[in-house]
């Protein structure tokens, strides 16, 4: 019984010492001090490095199109039309014969108006050689003054007589050259608006067709009175430099797709009065069309550069912040702390602000990477690239990694 009891001792005694043991490995005296976390890296952010220079203050307005001449064809001599000489839809030159009406009245009149002319002039060499007869008996007395005025008189209504002969003869002529009607300008004929067989210029001059000149194109669109007012203060104060000479501005037209039509037009007038029910002044500008791409009618959008702002800055709409308090932008400074600066807007261009102050040259105006400010915690200004605009060579490396990371699993299946 002794035995047991000094053995459960024993063992009692070896538990309690390897516990121990265990313990003091454990413990904090033979682990090694920790050293301090690591910094986190400063967050990258797109910049864009302020250049300024001349930039055209541009403004887009909508507008819509207009042919340069536009001509109505219609039916001066009345009668039945009996044909059509051009195809519609197609370039007609000016005095084109475009329709022919049934002339045979006409050329029964014209008949008739010259046989009466010859009549009258027949009467006219007889009252006339009675007259010159009537002469040396008039200075011998053999006859009576009151026969020499009536030679006379006859004479002259003969040479009246005449005179109305002619007149008639030439209005026949131009009835019958109203029976062919003929194209009052040159341009783009539309559709034929009678067809043959239709009785036209009855009582009134029948519309046959209409014709347009296309080429030059007109555009009329509308400003803001009050923009055309601060404009003019602007350029009287020296802000703002003409863009062009007067009347001379250039203009530029987007088409519904947003693409841009290729050739440029000028400013021709702009109304001197203001539309009392909107508060707008009418513009006109003259755009070339030799292709006829452009057609009458067609909704557009002007661009419209009146003046030039110097030493100004453009940037990317996501630059800047607009609000009712003012636009702002952040700032990137030298040692990549970044702050709000006030910038005052002028426009935009190409689908940027135009900023005329509130910035100057060699300072880096962040543009994207703004979900990633943390406070004051400084950052790195990488230059910014437009989406879509990155080198070829980078995106060849992407293509030839593409490639080799496509060819390895094939390899290592061979």
């Amino acid at each position: 019984m002794s035995f047991c009891i000094t053995r459960l001792n024993r063992t009692l005694s070896l538990s309690a010492l390897g516990l121990a043991a265990l313990l003091a490995a454990c413990g904090p005296s033979s682990a090694p001090p920790a050293g301090p976390p690591a910094a986190m890296p400063p967050a990258e952010v797109g910049v864009i490095t302020v250049t300024p220079g001349d930039v055209g203050l541009v403004t887009e307005l909508p507008g819509r199109l207009e042919a340069s001449r536009v001509a109505q064809v219609r039916a001066r001599a009345a009668g039945i039309l009996q044909k059509r000489l051009f195809t519609e839809g197609s370039d007609v030159k000016a005095n084109q014969s475009l329709f022919e009406i049934d002339a045979s009245p006409y050329q029964a009149t014209l008949a008739s108006a010259q046989a009466s002319l010859a009549k009258a002039e027949a009467n006219l060499l007889q009252a006339s050689a009675q007259a010159e007869r009537y002469k040396p008996l008039i200075e011998a007395k053999a006859i009576s003054q009151q026969e020499f005025m009536n030679a006379q008189a006859a004479s002259k209504q003969a040479e009246a007589d005449v005179a109305i002969g002619k007149a008639a003869l030439q209005t026949a002529r131009i009835n019958l050259n109203y029976a062919t009607v003929t194209a009052p300008i040159a341009g783009r004929i539309g559709r034929s608006l009678v067809t043959e067989g239709a009785l036209v210029g009855l009582s009134e001059a029948t519309p046959l067709a209409v014709v347009q000149q296309i080429d030059p194109m007109y555009v009329n669109f509308t400003q803001s009175a009050a923009e055309v007012m601060k404009l003019r203060q602007a350029l009287e104060k020296g802000q703002l430099m003409q863009a062009g000479s007067r009347n001379a501005a250039s203009v530029r037209l987007v088409m519904e797709d947003g693409t841009e039509y290729a050739r440029p037009g000028k400013l021709l007038f702009s109304d001197l009065t203001v539309d009392a029910t909107t508060g707008q002044i009418t513009l006109r500008a003259e755009v070339p069309n030799p292709g006829a791409t452009l057609l009458p009618g067609l909704y557009v959008r002007v661009r419209l550069e009146q003046a030039q702002a110097s030493n100004a800055i453009t940037l990317a709409q996501q630059a800047v912040t607009r609000s009712p308090q003012g636009d702002s932008v952040m700032v990137v400074a030298a040692d990549g702390k970044v702050s709000p600066r006030p910038v005052k807007v002028g426009g935009q261009q190409n689908g940027q602000w135009v900023i005329l102050d509130g910035l100057k040259a060699g300072e880096q105006v962040m543009v994207e990477g703004f979900q990633k400010l943390r406070g004051g915690a400084p950052v790195k200004a990488v230059p910014w690239q437009k989406p879509g605009s990155k080198p070829a060579e980078a995106a060849g490396k992407t293509a030839a990694a593409a490639s080799s990371a496509a060819s390895a699993p094939a390899s290592a299946a061979r």
